[in-house]
């Protein structure tokens, strides 16, 4: 196994900083479409989406979209995104990589590929981009090293594979699904998780790849004292997927808090928590404040609401975010949730939402802003 050798120098940086605070607890490429109809309603093959406004348990209103005949959706992380906060620019390169997630994860489906392939195929580009919270752009602990989480589950087969606190794992959704292909354990952990990836011919890299320098100053300064570490943090990512067979697939990807505690655990590798998929019922990936999520067990709620109360995709995504409202106040997070009739619903209660579709007919719909 790796040993990190290249990481003295940030060593002896963080010594010089300050004292590491402790850990507290919990307290467009296109313009949306006007005028869709309700979860379920319409004609086949006729795509639109809407936002609604839904007042949460706590009062603070939601942002919640409804898209139809999508095939395909992925998200990069809810939380804090303000206009005023970012470049032309950068906003540029968000949508620009979104859209090329977004369209990896329609070509695979076009081509043939099942559901899980293209949610995998998709996320791997967001791990390769240094702009996610997952991946190659993954933030730093508070020991100055990256640990990373993922999870992927196929609906039809309700298989899953799963990985946590993996440190030399460039794309740690491929050894998710690795795990769920080539193994009969759902979930693995660090030096494990990576022996199994070497035995099965995937290659580790060294710390160094994940270094970014966003990253490691938003790690001085959660330990210059401007934070602890941020539970409204952006950037995971996520993806779900209905192929032509009607086999849902959802995935998730992350690489944490900045400044958590080694070894923690958020909701990205929990099935049930941050990934969830079930045939003839949803797929579903979640974003937000792990501890809360795992809690409430959101991915996992949506599907009952909707095997077993008979609700809509996107009523049952507004209730279980509400319920991590209930937990947490405001700003805990969104989820994207697609449902076995094409029914896609993006739930939110921060300021915004990486986000993208791809209905059936070939569109490609991106966002940001909570108010797009």
């Amino acid at each position: 196994m790796f040993r990190r050798t290249s990481t003295l120098a940030r060593t002896a940086l963080l010594a010089a900083a300050v004292v590491i605070i402790p850990v507290t607890a919990l307290g467009a490429a296109a313009a949306p479409q006007q005028g869709a109809a309700a979860d379920g309603a319409g004609p086949a093959g006729s795509a639109g989406t809407r936002t609604v406004q839904d007042s949460g348990q706590s009062g603070d209103p939601n942002t919640g979209e409804r898209a139809r005949d999508v095939v395909f959706a992925v998200h990069g992380g809810a939380g804090t995104l303000r206009r005023e906060d970012m470049s032309p620019e950068l906003e540029r390169e968000y949508r620009a990589k979104l859209t090329e997630a977004v369209r990896t994860g329609q070509r695979a489906l076009a081509r043939g590929k099942s559901s899980t392939a293209a949610v995998e195929a998709a996320i791997t580009v967001l791990e390769d981009s240094p702009l996610f919270n997952a991946g190659k752009g993954a933030v730093f602990t508070t020991d100055a090293e990256n640990e990373l989480d993922a999870s992927i589950m196929d609906g039809a087969t309700l298989d899953t594979g799963a990985v946590t606190g993996v440190t030399h794992i460039r794309n740690p959704i491929s050894l998710a699904r690795e795990m769920m292909d080539n193994s009969r354990h759902v979930l693995m952990s660090g030096e494990g998780a990576e022996r199994f990836a070497q035995h099965r011919g995937i290659d580790l890299v060294t710390q160094d790849y994940f270094f970014t320098e966003r990253r490691w100053e938003s790690l001085m300064a959660a330990k210059g004292g401007e934070s602890d570490f941020d539970f409204g943090e952006t950037g995971t990512v996520g993806a779900v997927a209905i192929d032509d067979d009607g086999d849902l697939a959802a995935g998730t990807s992350t690489g944490g808090l900045t400044n958590k505690p080694v070894g923690r655990v958020g909701d990205s590798p929990i099935v049930g928590a941050g990934t969830y998929a079930k045939n003839g019922n949803i797929a579903a990936s979640a974003t937000g404040t792990g501890e809360l999520f795992i809690r409430e067990a959101v991915t996992h709620t949506i599907s009952a609401q909707v095997e077993y109360l008979g609700r809509s995709v996107s009523r049952a995504a507004g209730a279980a975010i509400d319920k991590t409202e209930a937990l947490g106040g405001n700003d805990t997070g969104g989820v994207i949730a697609l449902d076995s009739r094409r029914n896609l619903a993006f739930t939110f209660n921060t300021s915004g939402m990486y986000r993208g579709y791809a209905t059936a007919d070939g569109e490609i719909v991106v966002k940001i802003f909570a108010d797009e």
